[in-house]
């Protein structure tokens, strides 16, 4: 630790270093079993988490092909959209603890809780123990970090391994051995096998860190980072390679790509629909997001038919209204709706809702899929692409609590020594490494228009944490001797909480739970005016920003999550009185217990329990019985799985029997005129008077195939 660190440490920490460590450990550890708790409360309430990659794992433990190629369904017909590592770690939970929405999730919370002594030791390593005892903390009561970890979404374990390759990339600067820095790509290449380009958002910042820390040759190490990358590029590209050798025939249909290659997913909707507007591959609902007009917590749940219409104060706000006009109404907890008039699914009256948010008889919602009126998709969850997105609704919520403040941290880490290259000074190592990775992810997202769901801001959890973490003991450590340094925590202060403010009331949250944030926060000021007890000044009024993140994390965890996309606590301003209800956590409770009777029963001489058009329809299938579901189009119904030709050939190989089919979701009008031509209706499971509704509430018909 170097003498700045020390200087900067609450003097009952330097007066004894052995008592300094004991408490900050013990600190540590306590942070550990409050995150645990956190990620543990209520945990029942995630029923089968994200049905799509739980019944992949299903699948993936029923033959050692599925496992290897990732298989959506125990057929193997299409992969899941992402690549194996995330997956084949859940897999190995769930063969040991059985197949469950908290089997597969539970490695995502132990990686989370794991990563807290992580962090801690890479921040302390440059700043001291006070710096990495608040980035832990802060870490810790992120709420889409709480979310997310509670989920099978394999994000959590993605920024493990970031955190992990954070710490051989600072052993490589500071040692200057190879072996480090190439240990570091690897870790990355892995992160890039559980999620692909995500895990090279903070490569800039693990890069620039060797290269202006290290106090080797410059050349060796442009030399060195050179290897590296060979290293990294090898580690990420493996898996992809060794399955497009793969004759495709010998293997499933790469889910979500364009040429049923992974190098096609990687560079296409894992790349750059990533970046860009595409909706997806053929233009439709992209994979990982739910279909518009349904809710895939529910699994099967449309062809039970039960749904929930709308509001009548929804449909009250439009009963002289026509189409497309502006309405608002109020909900039973008193807050206002501003929205449209239009047409829900499976209603012929008006109804008023928030700008895109209810489909049109099954169509995409107004402005396009989760876009507001022409907006990006999305934008429903993430905002609009521009400099304020994570400081506004929707995307605020997640972690930007605190963001305000990291931000002045890293202007305040650029005086917090004088620049020398190599870089020498721990602040300015920290600055390189944390500010950044939070800048790279900040300027990325608020940037990105494609493919983007709110819970990928767990990415910048870490160096959040860190930052809020330097920039508070710097401003400690001025403290000692400087009045200045006060009055910038208060200012840097005051901007956060009036942020924090702000977002409550976007969020219409009870301003109560403002209150002993702002008396803390005066009284910190008071003390520091007063100049007595100026430690103790600094240490509320840091504790006055910490009152309402933590706050927003407990009612993550105790608040309903949405199920299939993790999230920050949304606050009372849900806007909830338009969503379908659900019927239970579990999608496999849903299922149609007739229909399943009867597919099962009949069934039992052919591979497949039935065809349907996609995930949405089929992963509650394959929770329920464990049998080959054919998703004829992938996750969103937009792959090319199989064509009409296809499916007369496996009817004919009594590999396929029943189909169930709603719409031309795709435009794959040759499966549409198969089943008229080839295949007679099974009257007693079709059409909605039935109930039955496959995605977008399409009717939905049950082919009998011979």
């Amino acid at each position: 630790m170097t003498t700045e660190t020390i200087q900067s440490q609450p003097s009952f920490l330097k007066k004894n270093l052995f008592l300094g460590v004991t408490i900050s450990t013990a600190l540590v550890i306590v942070i550990m079993a409050f995150s645990f708790g956190l990620h543990m409360y209520n945990i029942e309430a995630i029923g089968d988490a994200n049905a799509y990659y739980t019944a992949a794992v299903k699948s993936m433990l029923q033959s050692w092909s599925n496992f290897f190629f990732v298989a959506a369904e125990p057929g193997g017909s299409v992969t899941v959209d992402k690549p194996p590592l995330g997956l084949w770690i859940e897999a190995v939970f769930a063969y040991f603890l059985g197949v469950s929405g908290f089997s597969v999730s539970l490695p995502n919370i132990i990686a989370g809780v794991l990563g807290i002594p992580l962090l801690y030791a890479m921040v302390k390593k440059y700043m001291g123990e006070l710096a990495g005892i608040i980035a832990a903390f802060v870490m810790a009561i992120t709420p889409v970090f709480v979310a997310t970890n509670r989920n099978n979404t394999m994000d959590g374990l993605l920024v493990f391994f970031l955190l992990l390759a954070a710490w051989t990339f600072i052993k490589a600067t500071e040692s200057g051995k190879l072996t480090w820095l190439l240990l570091g790509a690897f870790i990355v290449g892995l992160g890039f096998n559980i999620k692909m380009m995500q895990a090279f958002l903070p490569l800039p910042a693990f890069y620039a860190l060797y290269f202006f820390g290290s106090k080797e040759a410059w050349l060796r190490k442009v030399i060195n980072l050179g290897i590296a990358t060979v290293l990294l590029i090898a580690v990420s590209l493996s898996w992809a390679i060794v399955v497009d050798l793969t004759p495709a025939d010998s293997r499933p249909y790469i889910g979500s790509s364009d040429n049923n290659t992974v190098m096609g997913l990687i560079f296409g909707h894992n790349g750059v629909s990533r970046l860009e507007s595409s909706g997806g591959p053929g233009g439709g609902t992209p994979p990982s997001a739910p279909i518009a007009g349904t809710d895939s917590n529910q699994g099967i749940q449309p062809l039970t038919g039960t749904r929930q219409g709308p509001p009548p104060q929804a449909l009250d706000a439009c009963t002289s209204s026509t189409q497309g006009d502006a309405c608002s109404f109020t909900q039973q907890n008193g807050n206002t709706i501003n929205g449209s008039c239009i047409t829900p699914p499976n209603q012929n009256v008006l109804a008023c809702a928030p700008v895109g948010m209810i489909p049109q008889n099954g169509q995409a919602p107004v402005g396009g899929l989760g876009g507001q009126n022409g907006g990006t998709q999305f934008s429903q969850e993430t905002g609009e692409p521009g400099v304020f997105r994570f400081f506004t609704n929707p995307l605020s919520k997640q972690m930007s609590w605190l963001l305000p403040f990291a931000l002045i941290s890293v202007l305040l880490g650029l005086f917090g020594s004088r620049i020398k290259l190599p870089i020498e000074s721990g602040v300015h190592k920290s600055l390189i490494l944390w500010g950044g990775w939070l800048l790279t992810c900040v300027v990325f997202f608020s940037m990105v228009s494609g493919i983007f769901h709110s819970y990928y801001a767990i990415m910048l959890a870490p160096a959040l944490g860190a930052m809020v973490g330097i920039g508070f003991t710097q401003l400690w450590s001025w403290g000692r001797d400087r009045n200045w340094a006060g009055v910038l925590l208060i200012v840097a202060s005051a901007i956060t909480l009036g942020f924090q403010f702000f977002a409550m009331n976007q969020y219409g949250e009870n301003m109560w739970w403002m209150l002993p944030a702002g008396i803390l926060f005066m009284v910190g000021v008071s003390l520091m005016v007063a100049r007595s007890g100026k430690r103790v000044a600094y240490a509320t009024i840091l504790s006055a920003m910490l009152v309402i993140p933590m706050y927003w994390t407990v009612m993550t965890v105790a608040s309903n999550p949405n199920i299939n996309l993790p999230t920050a606590y949304t606050g009372s301003n849900q806007q909830n009185g338009l969503r379908p209800a659900m019927q239970g956590n579990s999608p496999a409770l849903n299922a149609n217990d007739k229909l399943l009777t009867y597919l099962e029963a009949n069934t039992q001489d052919v591979e497949y329990l039935v065809a349907v058009p996609s995930s949405q329809s089929g992963s509650s299938l394959v929770l329920a019985t464990g049998r080959p579901v054919l998703y004829m189009g992938g996750f969103g119904g937009q792959d090319e799985v199989v064509n009409a030709e296809d499916l007369s050939a496996m009817v004919a190989n009594s590999e396929l029997r029943y189909v169930m089919y709603g719409g031309d979701r795709g435009g794959k009008t040759d499966i549409t005129n198969w089943l008229s031509a080839s295949c007679s209706v099974v009257s007693e499971f079709s059409n909605t008077a039935s109930g039955n509704q496959g995605p977008g509430n399409q009717a939905t018909t049950l082919y009998l195939c011979k």
